[in-house]
């Protein structure tokens, strides 16, 4: 099924992001996490593309395990930015023959101390898209109506643009490309999201929005994950971290109450789209669910 079909019924949705394990690992650990979290009967999961020096055959064996195995739609993710034309059609091939139907196409980070070379297949998400979009594959009879595309979207923007209109124009741009549907960076402030949606709609962007929430139940996390998203915390956020970060077993229960309330709040106000970075850990996500029970009926 596609995900765009999904975020169509009228329906409240909460799906799941689940990364590879590391270059050399096994993937009896990762299989096992996936099938807890498609026990939790998630709308998807989404596996990221070689996190941690994974391969993407890692991301294609656990989106197979996901979809074929486990009978949960899989949306694999798909970055661009270090791989030439041949790598990603191979992929694209890949994905298509195990009827993988959904791509989260994204730049990818570019590696430190390496500036992207000018010739490169790829400088932007946008570029992704558009190769998706036009791929055709005759073999397989999936591809008659193509892939379904998503994107990232920032809603306190993205850390690169040098403005937030120009990141709207970015957000534009990928829908022109051929992205159908957004799922945002982690954010712990609802109302920044609100005005984000508002300022889309504004700018006439109209494709549906899933709302990427973040259970934070390690205080040493927050630091890293700030520094490389540019999250901002509000202070609420900031004191249940001051008082309960030395203490994993309260941070871990604050943590899971903090983005259940999020969560509460987002679907009070029609956001119906809920997408949790589970960090490989099914059983946050498994409670989080669990709080949501009567809502989600």
């Amino acid at each position: 099924m596609k995900i765009t079909d999904l975020l169509n019924t009228g329906k409240v949705t909460v799906s799941c992001e689940l990364f590879p394990p590391k270059y050399g690992s096994g993937l009896a650990g990762a299989k096992t996490v996936v099938r807890e979290t498609a026990a939790l009967n998630p709308a998807f999961i989404s596996i990221t593309y070689g996190a941690g020096g994974g391969t993407s055959n890692y991301t294609a064996d656990l989106a197979d395990e996901t979809q074929n195995k486990c009978g949960v739609t899989a949306l694999a993710h798909l970055t661009c930015i270090s791989s030439e034309k041949e790598k990603i059609r191979e992929t694209l091939a890949q994905l298509s023959k195990l009827k993988i139907k959904n791509i989260l196409a994204l730049r990818g980070d570019i590696p430190e101390g390496s500036p992207h070379p000018e010739n490169a297949s790829y400088h932007h998400a946008c570029d992704l898209m558009k190769e998706i979009r036009d791929y055709k594959d005759e073999t397989h009879s999936m591809m008659e109506d193509g892939f379904c595309i998503g994107g990232a979207c920032y809603p306190e923007g993205h850390p690169e643009a040098v403005s937030i209109q120009k990141d709207i124009d970015t957000l534009k741009i990928k829908v022109e490309s051929g992205c159908q549907f957004f799922t945002t960076q982690m954010f712990f402030d609802n109302n920044i999201l609100y005005n984000f949606l508002y300022r889309m709609l504004n700018n006439k962007i109209e494709v549906p929005v899933i709302a990427g929430i973040m259970p934070v139940i390690d205080g040493k996390q927050i630091a890293r994950i700030c520094k490389i998203s540019g999250t901002a915390l509000p202070s609420r956020f900031r004191a249940i971290v001051e008082k309960f970060s030395s203490n994993s077993a309260a941070m871990c229960q604050a943590g899971i109450a903090y983005a259940t309330e999020q969560i509460i709040d987002l679907i009070a106000n029609d956001v119906n789209h809920i997408h949790i970075y589970t960090m490989n850990k099914p059983d946050i996500a498994g409670k989080i669910i669990a709080n949501l029970s009567e809502i989600l009926k």
